[in-house]
C-alpha cells in the first residue's frame, strides 16, 4: 500500500476547488494522486435542463452517481432512465454513459471513479474548450489521459433534443 492511501484525506468546503461553467459548477474534491489511485471524487450542481458530460465511457474505472438533490437524466448504454434525489447509480467500466439535469429539473450529484482517475486536469481542459483556449480536438486527444472515451449515442441526441 503507498503511502498516501495510508492517511485520511479531509477536503473542507472552502478548500475545494471551483471550476465554473456556463450552466454548471464542479467541486474537484479529490484526485487518485491524492488517495494512492484508490478514487476520484468531484460534486457537481447543473442549472436546471443542463448538460452535465456528453457519451462517453471509462476503460479502467467504476463511476458511481449519488443524487444529493433535484434529479439526474442518465444515458446507461442505450436506455435512458432518470435517477431521483437519493438515487445511487453505479456504471461498470465499459459502459457507455452520461447525464444531464432534465428540462423540468436541477441536479446535484456527487461522483466518485474506482479505481481513479487523474480528473482534475480533464476538467481545466474542458473549461479552456468553452472558453476558446483550447479545440474539442485538444480534448480528444487527452481522452486516454483521462481515461474519457467519447461515443456517439442517437438515443441520447433523440431524448435531449425533446
Amino acid at each position: 500500500m503507498s503511502e498516501l492511501s495510508r492517511k485520511a484525506v479531509v477536503v473542507k468546503e472552502d478548500e475545494a476547488e471551483k471550476v465554473t461553467f456556463p450552466s454548471a459548477v464542479a467541486r474537484l474534491l479529490v484526485d487518485a494522486t491524492g488517495v494512492g489511485g484508490a478514487l476520484s471524487c468531484h460534486h457537481v450542481q447543473l442549472s436546471m435542463g443542463a448538460d452535465g458530460s456528453s457519451p462517453h465511457y471509462h476503460a479502467k474505472s467504476s463511476e458511481l452517481f449519488y443524487v444529493i438533490d433535484g434529479s439526474l437524466q442518465m444515458l446507461l448504454e442505450d436506455e435512458v432512465v432518470t435517477a431521483e434525489k437519493g438515487s445511487l447509480v453505479v456504471v461498470p467500466p465499459g459502459m457507455p454513459h452520461c447525464f444531464a439535469a432534465p428540462p423540468q429539473d436541477l441536479a446535484e450529484v456527487l461522483i466518485v471513479l474506482t479505481p481513479g482517475i487523474e480528473r482534475f486536469g480533464y476538467f481545466h481542459l474542458l473549461k479552456e474548450v468553452i472558453e476558446g483556449g483550447a479545440t474539442a480536438d485538444d480534448l480528444a486527444a487527452a481522452e486516454g489521459l483521462y481515461d474519457s472515451h467519447s461515443v456517439d449515442s442517437p438515443v441520447w441526441r433523440a431524448t435531449r433534443a425533446r
